[in-house]
């Protein structure tokens, strides 16, 4: 037996990667490994062993997985699984154009802690900087979460990082020998940043998040790209971001710090807004910067709450 990893996947041949040797080969996997309630996916660790010919590759084993990329789809009824074992979820914002959507970039973490993912920010774009974003109290707004931030300019090498402690070196780092999945809005410059972090040419092939950070949705291929020093995943196929398959009562755990304060509502169904009775949000002052903080942060929930409550959860049950 020998371990190895899913670098592509198609219905029942599979791109692995030797991890021992670094070598690419061509498995098989065996029926009843994809008769089970999941199939195998794409940064899935395995154990191969060539057949009684010693001429194919077999997966006789995948391993537990340590996160799952994926989608409930309420009209299928089905959990889709696009991809497993992804180290960091990198978020990529421009400070020009596209405009920096304080919304978007919270959706990205909704499904980042959903996944159970370690999400990255990284405003990108900053030798264009003209001080109409302030870049300070959009990266404190993250740091309850414990979310590292990252300005750089992925087309301007001489750029000297000036508002936050970590810039382009420091990312590079950062995702060393990592399995990393960006995503961001069209237009951000994601495939320039991967490039400049990687030093090779690369243009990503997957339908870009539009403007309403909801996107679009298909259920295209994934796989794993080496980039040199990490790892990519390339998936078309999580590039939907509504978040109405979320269950109403599930959200605000994916809102930790949110979730830290509405714990002392003196009511449990606390819609936190000005006129509700009890809400620990209205005791705070809104003139600090702490609370201005969290607010543009409960700003982002109760509008994603809004979404998800436009369907009913019995819906999402199964």
């Amino acid at each position: 037996m020998m371990r190895a990893r899913v670098y592509k996947s198609s219905t029942r041949q599979f791109e692995c990667k030797i991890i021992e040797t670094g070598e690419f080969v061509k498995a098989k996997s065996l029926g009843k490994l994809l008769r089970g309630k999941d199939t195998i996916v794409v940064g899935d660790y395995v154990q191969l062993k060539l057949d009684d010919q010693n001429k194919n590759y077999e997966i006789h084993e995948v391993e537990e997985r340590n996160n799952e990329i994926y989608r409930l789809s309420i009209r299928e009824q089905k959990k889709k699984i696009t991809a497993s074992n992804v180290d960091y979820l990198v978020v990529v914002s421009s400070v020009t154009k596209p405009v920096f959507k304080q919304g978007i970039i919270d959706r990205f973490l909704v499904r980042a802690h959903q996944w159970q993912i370690l999400p990255l920010l990284v405003f990108n774009k900053m030798d264009q900087f003209n001080d109409d974003l302030d870049v300070k109290f959009e990266s404190d707004r993250l740091k309850h979460l414990g979310v590292d931030c990252f300005e750089v300019s992925s087309k301007d090498k001489e750029y000297k990082k000036e508002f936050l402690d970590y810039g382009l070196e420091e990312l590079k780092e950062k995702i060393k020998g990592k399995t990393a999945l960006f995503l961001g809005q069209s237009g951000v410059g994601k495939s320039s940043l991967i490039s400049a972090i990687s030093g090779h040419t690369f243009e990503l092939r997957t339908k870009e998040v539009n403007k309403s950070g909801k996107g679009s949705h298909t259920t295209t291929w994934s796989e794993i790209i080496d980039c040199g020093e990490f790892a990519l995943l390339d998936s078309p196929g999580i590039r939907s971001f509504s978040v109405e398959d979320i269950m109403g009562e599930e959200l605000i755990s994916f809102f930790p710090d949110i979730e830290e304060l509405a714990v002392q509502c003196q009511f449990r169904n606390c819609e936190h807004n000005e006129n509700s009775k009890g809400c620990h949000f209205n005791t705070l002052d809104k003139n600090e910067y702490e609370t201005k903080l969290i607010f543009s942060r409960l700003e982002s929930f109760k509008k994603m709450k809004e979404e998800i409550d436009s369907r009913p959860d019995w819906e999402k049950k199964f």
